[in-house]
């Protein structure tokens, strides 16, 4: 079997986009509040990129969980 750096690819960047997603909804509930050069980011704004930083871990663990015979 041929190793490939696919499942470790998979999981790490799905790591990442799991901290991220937490990041957000942890800024949600607790109400953290981010300040840009004077500007308050809404906390509506981060709904998005709680979806987003939310799905895409769930895309990445699936296939990296995948068995994919190699030639």
């Amino acid at each position: 079997m041929r190793f490939t750096y696919r499942k470790t690819y998979f999981l790490a960047c799905s790591t990442v986009f799991f901290v991220v997603a937490a990041a957000y909804l942890t800024r949600l509930i607790i109400k953290w509040e981010i300040a840009i050069a004077g500007w308050t980011v809404p906390q509506g704004d981060s709904v998005p990129g709680l979806i987003i930083s939310g799905v895409l871990p769930g895309w990445g663990f699936a296939f990296a969980s995948r068995n994919r015979a190699t030639a």
